[in-house]
C-alpha cells in the first residue's frame, strides 16, 4: 500500500523558458504555489481574462503525439512532461502560467523542469493527499497493446513499460521498470528524452510543424540508428515512455 502523506506545494515561484516543439514560439512557464486541495491548474497569461484549465482527464483534448488540455476556447498543449515532473516530485497543488499555447519542449526531457522546481523547494500543507487504492489487477487494451494496474505493497508505485515497434522499426525493443519516488524520478526518468523516427520528422515538416527541431533537440532514429546524438541510457526510449505514462496518469487527479 502506498504510504499516506499530506499535500505539497512549491515554496516559491520558479520559471522555465524555451521553445515549443510544434509551434517554435518562445514560451515562458511560471510555476506558482497554490492552496491545499486546488490541484494543478494551467493559466494562459497571453489571452484576455487569463483563461485557465484544471489538469484532469475530463479536460483532455485528444491529439496525436502529445497530450493537450482544453477548457472553452483556451488550449494548453504538450503538457505531459510538466504533469510528470509535478507528480514525480510530489507537487500536488500548483498554478502553471504559460504565455503561449504550447509549453516548451526543452531538450525533450523533464530535467530542466525538475531543476527549476527543486531550486525553490516545497512546503507541506495541512490537507491529506487523496489516494486511489488498487485492490485487484485490471487490464485495458488487447493482445497487442494494453495497460495493466496491479496492487503494490512496498510503499512506492512501480511503473513498467515494454516498448516494441516491430521488426521494421529503427528503435529496438526495450523496457523500463522502477519504483517511483521523487529521487528516482529525478535520476532515472527526468533526463530521458522524447524520440521520433526520421520518417515522422519528414511528415511533420511537410505539415508545417516542428520545422525548427533537429536531432540535437530530441532523439531522431533513421534506418541506421540514432542520428547525430548520444543516448543517456541504453533504454532511454522506454524510460521516456514511462515518463509520459506518469504524466498522463497524473491527470486522474
Amino acid at each position: 500500500m502506498i504510504r499516506p502523506r499530506n499535500e505539497h506545494t512549491l515554496a516559491d515561484v520558479c520559471e522555465v523558458r524555451g521553445r515549443g516543439y510544434w509551434s517554435g514560439r518562445e514560451v515562458r512557464v511560471r510555476f506558482c504555489p497554490a492552496s491545499a486541495g486546488s490541484g494543478i491548474r494551467f493559466v494562459r497569461t497571453d489571452l484576455p481574462d487569463r483563461p485557465s484549465c484544471l489538469a484532469i482527464s475530463c479536460n483532455v483534448n485528444p491529439s496525436s503525439l502529445r497530450t493537450n488540455l482544453r477548457d472553452g476556447d483556451a488550449s494548453f498543449e504538450m503538457i505531459e512532461h510538466v504533469m510528470a515532473e509535478l507528480y514525480g516530485l510530489e507537487v500536488d497543488n500548483c498554478v502553471v502560467e504559460i504565455d503561449a499555447e504550447e509549453v516548451p519542449g526543452m531538450d525533450g526531457s523533464a530535467k530542466d523542469y525538475v531543476h527549476a522546481l527543486r531550486s525553490v523547494g516545497m512546503v507541506v500543507q495541512a490537507a491529506a493527499r487523496k489516494r486511489y487504492l488498487i485492490n485487484r489487477n485490471f487490464r485495458v487494451g488487447d493482445e497487442h497493446f494494453w495497460i495493466e494496474a496491479m496492487p503494490v505493497c512496498d510503499g512506492h508505485p512501480v511503473y513498467e513499460y515494454w516498448l516494441d515497434y516491430g521488426d521494421h522499426s529503427p528503435i529496438r525493443p526495450q523496457s523500463y521498470s522502477g519504483s517511483l519516488s521523487a529521487h528516482s524520478f529525478a535520476r532515472e526518468l527526468a533526463p530521458a528524452r522524447t524520440f521520433v523516427t526520421a520518417e515522422q520528422v519528414d511528415r511533420l515538416r511537410r505539415e508545417g510543424v516542428g520545422t525548427h527541431v533537429g536531432p540535437q533537440d530530441l532523439l531522431v532514429f533513421d534506418d541506421r540508428g540514432l542520428v547525430d546524438n548520444r543516448l543517456r541510457y541504453d533504454n532511454e526510449c522506454a524510460r521516456h515512455k514511462a515518463l509520459d505514462l506518469i504524466g498522463d496518469l497524473a491527470l486522474t487527479g
